[in-house]
């Protein structure tokens, strides 16, 4: 099977444009992922895309499968991920054009299936493994470096941490539960950034959220609130500089031989019941 050092989480809008890219089909223990991955190459990197709601943007995100998305990307040999998403901003200063990435996650979904190790009997009829993994901090400490570095490089300042809080969607908030999110100190919300970030960590990967805010959330505006064309008019207004500092973050990125953060020992010493890919 091909292989990838990196993989990216995003639209097609993310690999559309490189000269040589290869679609492969991966199954997995946990059925197939959202669509097909696209393998290229970026600053001698190489990088496997893989469209989080399919190329067709047909899945919502409380359908998407999302153990199959990340052990797919495992299975072809990524070890590192950037999982950009687009997001409501909390507060005011956090417009429409903010690129925010965050150093903590709040889980307010209710459905989905958000781990590995869930007790049930596998495959080879062994007893299944109880696995606590560290969340404490759910991003990649060099990821978050690589990210911000881009961005600065490429005139965008971002900011430097906040708390993604992730929802079930595919409703939008409401104006009570925006002001919720935004007095408990919460800086952006968004559908997708969670179980990604919590199953990238139960399979020793590094991940990195990179969160572009498309609107005001409902309580932090009047008006009629939150509408999806507001967040594609605007998304679709910077994916191509936010594909930039996605480009040049994969750059930055360490070589998978010298990574030494907490992600990549998550699993050091670990008996998790499961044969990895």
């Amino acid at each position: 099977m091909a292989n990838a050092e990196i993989g990216v989480i995003g639209g097609s809008g993310f690999y559309s444009f490189l000269e040589d890219v290869t679609e492969i089909e991966v199954d997995t223990p946990y059925g197939k992922p959202s669509d097909s991955l696209f393998l290229g190459e970026i600053a001698g990197r190489r990088v496997a895309f893989l469209p989080r709601h399919g190329r067709g943007h047909h899945l919502p995100p409380h359908l998407i499968n999302y153990r199959a998305n990340l052990w797919a990307l495992r299975s072809v040999g990524a070890r590192q991920v950037l999982g950009p998403c687009a997001v409501g901003g909390l507060r005011a200063e956090y417009g429409p054009g903010t690129l925010l990435v965050p150093d903590q996650l709040v889980d307010r979904t209710k459905a989905r299936t958000q781990t590995f190790y869930d007790g049930r009997t596998p495959v080879d009829g062994k007893l299944p493994k109880v696995v606590h993994v560290t969340f404490a901090d759910p991003y990649c400490p060099e990821g978050r470096a690589a990210a911000l570095a881009a961005a600065r490089g490429r005139e965008w300042e971002p900011v430097d941490g906040g708390t993604l809080v992730v929802i079930e969607g595919p409703r939008f908030s409401t104006r009570a539960e925006s002001r919720w999110h935004a007095a408990a100190g919460w800086s952006v919300v968004g559908m997708t950034g969670h179980p990604e970030a919590v199953l990238a960590r139960e399979l020793g990967l590094c991940y990195t959220s990179l969160t572009l805010v498309t609107d005001l959330d409902a309580g932090a505006e009047t008006g009629e609130g939150v509408s999806h064309e507001e967040v594609l008019k605007v998304f679709g207004a910077n994916v191509g500089r936010l594909r930039d500092v996605l480009f040049d973050a994969v750059a930055a990125l360490p070589a998978d031989e010298t990574r030494d953060c907490l992600c990549a020992h998550a699993l050091d010493g670990t008996d998790t019941g499961i044969t990895l890919p």
